[in-house]
């Protein structure tokens, strides 16, 4: 480490008279282990569950000169055993989480350019997806305007698949072109309002193959209020625009309230609502909305039945749901209970129409904080389906789906260095 610190002193020291500067280095290794037994759908029949343990690590270097801000990130992601022992190279690499660059203009007026995380209000549409190891950013450019109260952001992307010299296909599996404007206010300490508008367009080949690029629109409020034991929050989103030459119109809200009931106890109650389409409908509208780039593992139930890569363009979902938390010492403790309807007409083949209740799940967690830079996490979620849940995951009710988890976050400070 004392070597580390050295090299690191050398490189900077070069100009470190002229200005100001800041490094921090941390390290961040999260294991998980993992019990899935009916996770993301229904266990299909004859089939049985599986464990596995995954992690992420993690080396970041924030440095900071004046008016520049730069920040670089890299990670390997892996499943224990995935390569041997004495494996030559490893199966997934080293990739580049975070590498931008960010000058600020003056107090108030900034600009980031580079691969970096693009995350707005409770992460509803635009969010890091933490949860998943790999977690997500997105190369962009970004302009901001800060003031105490206010907030505004704007920025865009446009993707390629490679340094083409010709008109290329756009063949990852990702949008083409983003625009994003984001502005919140803070009334006062107990207000505040956000308002998001998303504009992302999809390449696809049309009937001539002719690549053409149809654009989604994503906007709309989100509204908190924080006052005493009260905190509650509120959002709607519609959609719009077009999807592959199909039109959209699809929408979402919800309600949370939370109340304060001891400094350790803390109670909720939300409702959630996700258009869909029905089973039956032969309109080639787009009904069912699509939460695209949010951190959808912390709605609609852990155990991720819906919006985590399944449940896209289905009928759609209500998630009616309790939050029961309790901190005390170093330990937190969550209790979620949650009923799942569809949000839209499920009707089969024989034009039987199904009930719209879909199941219930619990999830129960914990977490510890075990030293400053060690915490433990974990938690068990079961899911009782319905025939309903059946017919659209073609899976087994009547099995015991359940998903059990462990993790461990060492996140350490390996350098920090100013001048």
């Amino acid at each position: 480490m004392k070597q580390i610190r050295i090299i690191i002193l050398l490189i900077l020291g070069t100009n470190a008279f002229v200005q100001a500067q800041e490094l921090d280095v941390n390290l961040q290794i999260r294991p998980r282990f993992e019990y899935r037994n009916g996770y993301k759908t229904l266990l299909p029949y004859g089939q049985e569950g599986t464990s596995q343990i995954s992690q992420r690590s993690r080396l970041n270097f924030n440095y900071k000169q004046e008016d520049l801000i730069v920040k670089l990130t890299l990670q390997n992601t892996r499943t224990w055993g995935d390569v041997v022992p004495a494996a030559l190279a490893d199966k997934n690499g080293i990739a580049v989480f975070e590498a931008w660059a960010q000058y600020n203009f003056t107090e108030k007026w900034s600009a980031r350019m580079g691969r970096q995380v693009l995350s707005y209000d409770n992460q509803r549409i635009l969010g890091e997806q933490d949860w998943g190891q790999q977690a997500q950013s997105h190369d962009a450019l970004t302009v901001s305007f800060h003031t105490e109260k206010q907030k505004l952001d704007f920025g865009g992307a446009y993707n390629s698949t490679a340094e083409n010299v010709v008109q290329t296909p756009y063949t990852v599996a990702s949008y083409k072109a983003l625009q994003y404007a984001w502005y919140h206010n803070q009334f006062n300490t107990d207000l505040g309002l956000s308002f998001l508008l998303l504009n992302t367009g999809y390449e696809y080949a049309n009937a001539d193959a002719k690549l053409l690029v149809d654009y989604k629109q994503t906007f709309g409020p989100y509204l908190t209020y924080k006052k005493g034991k009260i905190d509650t929050n509120f959002w709607a989103y519609g959609q719009t625009g077009k999807s592959t030459d199909r039109e959209v119109s699809a929408w979402n809200a919800a309600a949370n309230f939370n109340y304060t009931i001891t400094e350790s106890f803390k109670a909720g109650l939300g409702y959630e609502f996700l258009s869909g389409k029905a089973t039956n409908d032969g309109s080639t509208v787009v009904k069912s909305f699509n939460p695209i780039f949010g951190t959808n593992h912390g709605f609609n139930g852990y155990m991720d039945y819906f919006y985590v890569a399944n449940h896209l363009n289905s009928v759609g979902l209500q998630d009616a749901f309790i939050k029961l938390n309790y901190n005390v010492n170093k330990w937190q403790f969550a209790l979620i209970p949650h009923a799942f309807l569809a949000a839209a007409d499920v009707v089969t083949p024989l034009n039987e129409k199904l009930d719209s209740y879909l199941g219930t799940e619990i999830d129960a967690t914990f977490g510890y904080n075990f030293k400053k830079d060690i915490t433990v996490s974990g938690g068990y979620s079961q899911m009782f389906g319905s025939k309903t849940m059946e017919f659209i995951k073609n899976g087994d009710a009547d099995h015991t789906n359940n998903w059990a988890w462990l993790m461990i976050s060492v996140n350490p400070r390996i350098f920090s260095w100013k001048k």
